[in-house]
C-alpha cells in the first residue's frame, strides 16, 4: 500500500496537472479575443507596425508568465542568447553558431525539467514553447544565411516574431518573411480570382479575405476533438498494451487491434491544440494562403495538420506529412536538405533531440528510420504492380491503410509510454516483430536513396543534351561539306 506521503505528493501532482490545463485553455481562449480584437483594432490600416508589434510582444509575455510563472525568462535567455549571436557571429557561420546555442539551450531546460523537478509528468511543461521558439530562431537564422531576409530584424521585431501571443504557447512555427508581411499588413495582395475550371477570370480580389468562415469550421474542429479526447482516453490508456493479465490473456490480433484503438483515442488531444493554434493565428489576420480555385480564400498558411488525410494515410510518410506539418517543414530546411550524409537518420535524430530527453522519444524515432527506410522500399518496388487498374490499387490502398496505422501505433508507443523500460516491455510483447520486418524488407528490397536518384537523372539529362549537341554539330558539318 501507498504511504500517505506518496499518496499526498500523487495528489498534488495531479491537482497541479489540472491547474495547468485549465490555465492553458483560459490563456488560449483569452488569446482568441485578443486575436479578433487586434485583427479589427490594430488593423494595418490604423496603426503602424511598431505598434503591433509592441502588442503582440507584450501580450505574449503576459500569457507566459501567466501559464509558467517565472520559468517564461527562459524564453527570453534563450531569444536573448540567440539573438546576441545572430547579431555578433559572421554571416558565414551565424547560422551554425545560432543552431547549436538555441538547440542547447532547450535540452539543458529540459534535462532540468525531466531529471531534476518532475519526471513523467507534463504539467508546467515550459519547454514546450521553447521548442517552438528554437524552430523560429533557427528558422529565422537559415533565412537570413541563404539570403532570403534582406536584414537582420530589429529586436523588437525579433521578440515579437518569437514570443507574439498568437504563438507564445502552442505554436505553431512560420517563417520570419510570412510574419512581418502580415504585421505590415501586406500578406494581402491583389490576385486574380479563378473559375471553376482553373482558370483566371479577369477580376482581381479587392477587399480583405475574412477568416470568419475559417475560425468557425476550426472551432468547431476543436469542440469535437477535445469531445472525443475526453471521452475516450480514460477507457483506452496505452499502458494497458504492456498490462501483463492483458498480453497474456488477449490473443495477439486483439492486442494490435487496441493498439490502434488507444492511439486513436490519444490524436485528438493534439488535433484540439493545433487547431486551436490555428484559429487563434487566422482570427487575428495571419494565415492567409491565396485563394481556391472557386474564389474562396485559403487560411491554411500555418496549418500544422490535415486531420483526414493523417487518419486515412495509406503510407509512413503520407501520415508523417500531414501531422505537426510546420516542424516537418523546419526538419526539411534545416537538416534534411543540408546533411551529406544519410539526412533521413539526421533529421529523426534531431527531432529526437528536439522533442525532449525521454528515452522513449529516442525509441521512437530510431524505429521510426527503420519503419521510414521500409516504408520507401515497398513503394518503389510492389506499388508499380497495383497500378493496372483501380481495383487493384483499391485493394493495395487498403493493405497499405492498416499497415500504416499498425506501424505508426507501434512506433509511436514509446513516445507515449516514456521510459526504457515499459517501452522495450512493449517491444518484447511484439517479439521486436516490426523490426525484423522492416529490416527484412530494407535487405529485400533495395532502393535508391532520393538524392542518389536525383543525381542519376540529372546525369541523364546531361547525357542527353549532349547526345542532342553532338547531333546538331554532325548536321551543321555535314551541310557544310555539302556547300
Amino acid at each position: 500500500m501507498m504511504t500517505d506521503s506518496v499518496s499526498q505528493t500523487i495528489i498534488t501532482r495531479l491537482a497541479w496537472a489540472v491547474v495547468t490545463i485549465v490555465n492553458f485553455v483560459a490563456c488560449q481562449l483569452f488569446a482568441l479575443l485578443m486575436a479578433v480584437w487586434f485583427r479589427i483594432y490594430l488593423h494595418p490600416s490604423k496603426t503602424s507596425p511598431f505598434i503591433r508589434h509592441v502588442v503582440a510582444t507584450l501580450l505574449g509575455f503576459y500569457l507566459a508568465l501567466f501559464c509558467f510563472g517565472w520559468y517564461s525568462l527562459h524564453f527570453l535567455v534563450q531569444s536573448g542568447l540567440s539573438y546576441s549571436v545572430m547579431v555578433f557571429a559572421g554571416l558565414e557561420n551565424m547560422h551554425k553558431y545560432c543552431f547549436i546555442v538555441t538547440l542547447g539551450y532547450l535540452i539543458l531546460c529540459q534535462i532540468t525539467r525531466v531529471y531534476v523537478f518532475d519526471y513523467g509528468m507534463y504539467s508546467a511543461d515550459f519547454t514546450g514553447p521553447m521548442m517552438v521558439i528554437t524552430q523560429k530562431i533557427t528558422s529565422m537564422a537559415f533565412e537570413i544565411h541563404d539570403g532570403k531576409n534582406n536584414r537582420m530584424p530589429s529586436l523588437l521585431e525579433y521578440l515579437s516574431y518569437n514570443c507574439n501571443f498568437m504563438g507564445i504557447l502552442a505554436g505553431p512555427t512560420c517563417s520570419y518573411n510570412d510574419y512581418k508581411a502580415f504585421i505590415e499588413g501586406t500578406c494581402y495582395q491583389p490576385r486574380h480570382q479563378e473559375n471553376a475550371n482553373g482558370k483566371e477570370n479577369g477580376k482581381y480580389k479587392q477587399t480583405e479575405p475574412s477568416p470568419k468562415n475559417d475560425v468557425i469550421s476550426k472551432l468547431c474542429t476543436c469542440a469535437i476533438s477535445l469531445a472525443i479526447y475526453l471521452s475516450l482516453y480514460k477507457l483506452l490508456p496505452v499502458e494497458r498494451s504492456i498490462d501483463d493479465d492483458f498480453v497474456n490473456s488477449t490473443p495477439f490480433h486483439l492486442q494490435v487491434v487496441y493498439l490502434y484503438l488507444a492511439m486513436l483515442a490519444l490524436r485528438p488531444k493534439y488535433y484540439f491544440v493545433w487547431t486551436l493554434a490555428d484559429a487563434i493565428n487566422n482570427a487575428a489576420g495571419f494565415g492567409f494562403n491565396g485563394y481556391n480555385k472557386d474564389g474562396s480564400p485559403r487560411w491554411d498558411l500555418i496549418s500544422n495538420l490535415r486531420i483526414l488525410d493523417i487518419e486515412f494515410a495509406t503510407s509512413f510518410k503520407l501520415f508523417l506529412d500531414n501531422w505537426n506539418i510546420q516542424t516537418a517543414l523546419w526538419l526539411k530546411r534545416v537538416c534534411y536538405e543540408r546533411c551529406p550524409i544519410n539526412p533521413t537518420a539526421a533529421t529523426f535524430l534531431l527531432s529526437a533531440m528536439w522533442h525532449g530527453v525521454y528515452p522513449g522519444y529516442y525509441l521512437t524515432f530510431l524505429t521510426g528510420i527503420g519503419m521510414t527506410m521500409a516504408a520507401r522500399a515497398v513503394r518503389h518496388n510492389i506499388r508499380p504492380y497495383f497500378l493496372v487498374s483501380d481495383s487493384y490499387k483499391g485493394i493495395y490502398d487498403v493493405i497499405t491503410w492498416a499497415w500504416t496505422q499498425v506501424a505508426i501505433s507501434y512506433t509511436v508507443a514509446p513516445f507515449v509510454l516514456l521510459a526504457v523500460g515499459p517501452s522495450l516491455k512493449f517491444y518484447r510483447s511484439w517479439y521486436f516483430g516490426l523490426h525484423l520486418l522492416c529490416l527484412l524488407v530494407v535487405l529485400a528490397l533495395p532502393v535508391k536513396s532520393k538524392r542518389r536518384q536525383a543525381k542519376e537523372q540529372q546525369d541523364d539529362l546531361q547525357k542527353d543534351n549532349q547526345t542532342d549537341h553532338n547531333s546538331t554539330d554532325n548536321n551543321c558539318n555535314q551541310k557544310e561539306k555539302t556547300t
